[in-house]
Parts: structure tokens; sequence; C-alpha cells
């Protein structure tokens, strides 16, 4: 399967169509948009997650520091309000510390069910889909 044909058919944790995370900042582990994942992401970054100021905290305090921005790898440093593929296990820690950032679930990429909960996912949702 191509890098193409994997958008078209990437499913959401609702079952339906993956819809984009973020073009600006553009996200993803392959840098389109989309938290879709494949070979090589160890990290598993599929989670789109809305950041907070308290998330960027804790994850600069686990030694991740997404708030820096980093022009050699093309990064631009977040700031709360952006969106962002996440890594499913740094979304389940964050979570367990209380500050698990609002996740868009049309845009979360069905393998993050292998981590986390539909449910927690749903509890922290930007939108909660309705039903």
């Amino acid at each position: 399967m191509t890098d193409s044909t994997a958008s078209m058919t990437a499913r959401n944790v609702l079952g339906g169509e993956l819809q984009p995370c973020s073009v600006q900042p553009v996200t993803g582990f392959f840098r389109d948009g989309c938290c879709r994942t494949g070979p090589g992401d160890v990290g598993l970054h599929v989670v789109c997650a809305e950041v907070t100021d308290e998330f960027l905290q804790f994850s600069l305090s686990q030694g991740n520091d997404l708030i820096t921005p980093a022009p050699h790898f093309g990064f631009p440093g977040l700031k709360p309000g952006d969106r962002w593929c996440l890594c499913a296990a740094r979304w389940k820690e964050a979570l367990a510390a209380g500050v698990a950032p609002p996740v868009v679930l049309e845009a979360t990429h069905f393998s993050a069910l292998a981590y986390l909960s539909l449910d927690d996912l749903r509890r922290h949702a930007l939108v909660p889909p309705a039903g």
C-alpha cells in the first residue's frame, strides 16, 4: 500500500474515514496533516489533540519539548490551541496525570484503540460526537 492509498483508506476511532488533523502547523508522522501511521513510526503518532498549556508543560517535564521551535527539523514549536498528532503512549501518560488534551475523534487513527479506550477518548473529545 502506498502512502497515498493509506491516506484514502485510513480509518478513525469512530470507524469513518480519517480526517486531517492540522496543516498549520503541519503534523503527522508523514508530515501530511493526518495522524496516519506506518513502518518506522515507533511512537505511534495517531492521536489528534488540541494541545493545552498544561499538556505542553507536562510533555516538557517528561523530556519532550514541544514548545521550543526547532527550525532544523522544520518544527515551529507548539502553542496552546494548536492541533498535533501525539504519540498514543504520551496521551495515555497525560491522561493518568490529569492533563490529557482534548482530542479530535474524526482525526484520531483507529490504531490508537490498541492503547487507549474509546470511552477515554470520547470523554476528552473536543466536540463530542452525537449519540
